[in-house]
């Protein structure tokens, strides 16, 4: 059993792309997009819109929307801020939100627009907060902060300061290390768990928990990372309340010390120890849960694997004959599982394999 260090916040406080300068305002534009009859190959990521609509994200070629019969491509030319997409979400008004290289820009259905970021430095209190409404996204790489949006203002957050990421950050000055594009900081993904609390899987420094008081954080080498350190991409809680943190040779039992301190006990997880299965789920890059509480985990050219709680399935998503390299996996309003790849477009899963998603 171990303790997580954690960080409380008080009021004094004053998954690859460069970022940019700060985000400016970009006066809404009426947006018509242009009809196209296929959706880029690097298909990284899938959503469905409370309308229905499909949208898919690539790594440069902007994003894409289909209602079933047409599909309209948008990209910086239609006023999105950047091509390279790195995630989609939506909000209970049902706007749509592109988190791009450069930016975040919100689709209303008729005009872009690209939301202006206020920094930490200029909030009073950090601008940390926890409610169940706002959206969060990760920032740009080498940016090491986050963005937390709450309908109308987009907030951008940066962690209290830990000794190792200082360390690192001393010791690597950039004008020694040109090469070295990126912030110790730099969050992979971000992950809400049943109470509601925020897990920020980072590139170097493990995880982070937000439960709206303090930051918990696990680092890398107690995750079980070490060996194939590619960072926390993903973070899933099954059905029994046990946290996997990018990789199934361990699970996590989180809770709360006596002394009012959040720990952990790590259990042994499902491994590449069946011999039905050899080496290659060790290491997912995005999970979900479906309706019946499996857990379904992608690798980066493993194939998909669905756990049920006792054993583990494969299923491979090939491409010209070989295996695709996938990114990520999506639950639809419909429960239907889709995946996101880098370079052999959209699968959609059809109860038994994944096939290419056609228009």
């Amino acid at each position: 059993m171990r303790s997580i260090f954690s960080v409380a916040i008080c009021l004094s406080i004053s998954f690859v792309c460069a970022s940019g300068n700060a985000w400016a305002n970009v006066p809404g534009l009426i947006t018509t997009g242009d009809t196209v009859k296929a959706i880029d190959t690097s298909a990284w990521y899938v959503f469905q819109d409370r309308n229905n609509n499909y949208w898919f994200g690539s790594d440069g070629n902007g994003v894409y929307r289909y209602d079933g019969t047409h599909t309209i491509h948008y990209f910086t030319g239609n006023g999105l801020c950047n091509d390279r997409v790195r995630g989609i979400q939506g909000d209970s008004l049902g706007n749509v939100y592109i988190n791009t290289c450069n930016g975040i820009s919100r689709y209303d259905g008729r005009t872009l627009t690209t939301l202006k970021a206020i920094p930490a430095d200029r909030l009073p209190d950090a601008g940390w907060r926890l409610h169940t409404g706002d959206l969060w996204f990760a920032g740009p790489q080498d940016s090491g902060v986050v963005y937390r949006y709450d309908g109308s203002t987009l907030y951008r957050l940066r962690f209290p300061k830990l000794k190792v990421a200082e360390d690192f950050i001393a010791t690597h000055p950039r004008e020694r290390f040109p090469a070295m594009v990126f912030n110790p900081y730099d969050v992979y993904s971000i992950y809400r768990d049943r109470r509601g609390h925020l897990w920020f899987g980072t590139g170097m420094l493990g995880v982070c928990r937000y439960d709206g008081n303090t930051f918990a954080w696990i680092p890398e080498d107690e995750l079980g990372l070490s060996a194939i350190a590619y960072g926390v991409r993903a973070t899933i809680e099954d059905r029994q309340g046990r946290f996997w943190f990018s990789n199934t040779m361990h699970r996590f039992l989180i809770h709360r010390n006596a002394n009012g301190t959040i720990g952990y006990t790590m259990e042994k997880g499902i491994g590449d120890a069946d011999a039905q299965h050899p080496a290659g789920h060790s290491y997912f890059m995005s999970a979900l849960e479906d309706k019946n509480g499996d857990i379904w985990m992608v690798t980066y050219n493993e194939g998909i694997w669905r756990y049920n709680g006792n054993s583990m399935t494969r299923y491979d998503i090939k491409s010209k004959g070989k295996n695709a390299t996938t990114f990520t996996i999506y639950k639809d309003r419909q429960g239907r599982l889709w995946v996101g790849t880098h370079a052999a477009g959209p699968y959609l899963f059809n109860g038994k394999t994944f096939e290419p998603f056609t228009l």
